[in-house]
């Protein structure tokens, strides 16, 4: 049996009035409310006015403007701080470059090495090959290049790679910058100073830089040793005092200072002050000689503290000698007499004795010998 569908007609009543136009079909028309109430929360709330492109361009270009002022400022202020640093770490010495070799010249300070061969310089010039150089030489800037204040053997090996090699990285070397106007004695105690923890610098250089410094300056030779030698120990200054009172003896005559032992340079001093005139005849036989070099200087020298045969005595000294016994107060005095020498012995203080009583006895008893 088969159902059968009910259906109802549904009528709908047709309005007459036109619909309001400008809504989509189906939505509602707006409601519009007033804000004109009493303590409502938009009642005081401004409607937002739209600008227009221009006046947003031009608020934009003034923001911009202003946002390059505060970051030009701060560039300047970074620029500032990092020049007085600059200033700060080259007044130190420690701003480092790399400058041309042949742009720095040794004419200001007279270095204290020798400018004849260096044995070590073949060992520096293989350590810079392997590891590079670990200490920089220092400079100071001048209107056509750089002056040299330390490093003479550092630059020496770097010359000599380069001319070996032909390797342009040689051509090139670290150095740090020291200050312009320093004083002349502060510049020499930096090379001084870092030499002086070498071992292979030689007395005879360190005096030759000490009577340098004292005619550049007009000081005294041995206040000269005490202003550049200040970081030495005493018992080395005074070495160094003895070394150039010698060169100064010398002078000229001598051309490889440094060759001289520490035992022989003293041995010098101690003739040339024991004995007048004796430098000035060490100096004539240097003069005299047809070739110079080490060993033949050395030579000379030591030949002057050889006596010559002219001084040697002509006759053996006396080895025979004098015993007298003496009954004293204080006990049994024993005498001894030999050649060149008198003994006395007794069992008493003659320490505790008056220097100038002791000296009135031993007086009166050479005077009696001598009547």
């Amino acid at each position: 049996m088969v159902k059968k569908r009910s259906v109802f007609d549904i009528n709908f009543e047709v309005d007459d009035e036109p619909e309001t136009e400008g809504f989509p079909a189906g939505n509602p028309g707006l409601e519009t409310k007033s804000f004109n109430v009493q303590g409502h929360p938009l009642q005081n709330e401004a409607t937002p006015t739209r600008r227009g492109p221009m006046a947003s361009a031009i608020t934009e270009a003034a923001d911009a403007t202003s946002e390059r002022a505060r970051a030009e400022a701060a560039i300047r202020i970074e620029n500032d701080n990092l020049a007085y640093e600059h200033v700060r770490l080259k007044k130190l010495g420690l701003i480092t470059d790399l400058i041309d070799t042949s742009s720095v010249v040794i004419t200001k300070l007279t270095r204290d090495r020798s400018a004849t061969a260096d044995p070590e310089l073949a060992e520096l010039k293989d350590s810079i090959q392997a590891v590079g150089l670990s200490n920089p030489i220092r400079v100071e800037q001048t209107k056509s290049g750089f002056e040299l204040i330390q490093g003479f053997r550092r630059l020496a090996a770097f010359k000599e790679l380069a001319k070996e090699t032909g390797d342009p990285r040689y051509a090139k070397i670290p150095a740090a910058l020291v200050p312009r106007g320093e004083p002349l004695a502060d510049l020499y105690r930096k090379m001084v100073d870092e030499n002086l923890v070498r071992k292979d610098i030689s007395f005879g250089e360190m005096a030759r830089l000490a009577l340098s410094y004292a005619r550049d300056e007009g000081v005294a030779p041995g206040d000269a040793v005490t202003t550049l030698y200040a970081s030495a120990l005493k018992q080395k200054r005074s070495y160094i005092r003895q070394f150039t009172r010698v060169l100064d003896v010398l002078g000229d005559a001598l051309h490889y200072p440094e060759a001289i032992p520490r035992a022989l340079g003293i041995e010098l001093y101690k003739l040339f002050e024991a004995e007048e005139g004796r430098g000035v005849q060490v100096a004539a036989s240097l003069r005299a000689l047809p070739a110079h070099d080490a060993a033949a200087e050395t030579r000379v020298m030591r030949d002057a503290l050889t006596p010559s045969r002219d001084e040697v005595p002509a006759a053996p000294k006396s080895v025979s000698k004098t015993s007298l016994r003496l009954a004293r107060p204080e006990g049994e005095a024993r005498v001894i007499a030999q050649d060149g020498r008198v003994e006395l012995r007794l069992s008493r203080d003659f320490s505790a004795i008056s220097r100038e009583k002791l000296q009135e006895a031993v007086e009166a008893f050479l005077a009696t010998l001598g009547e």
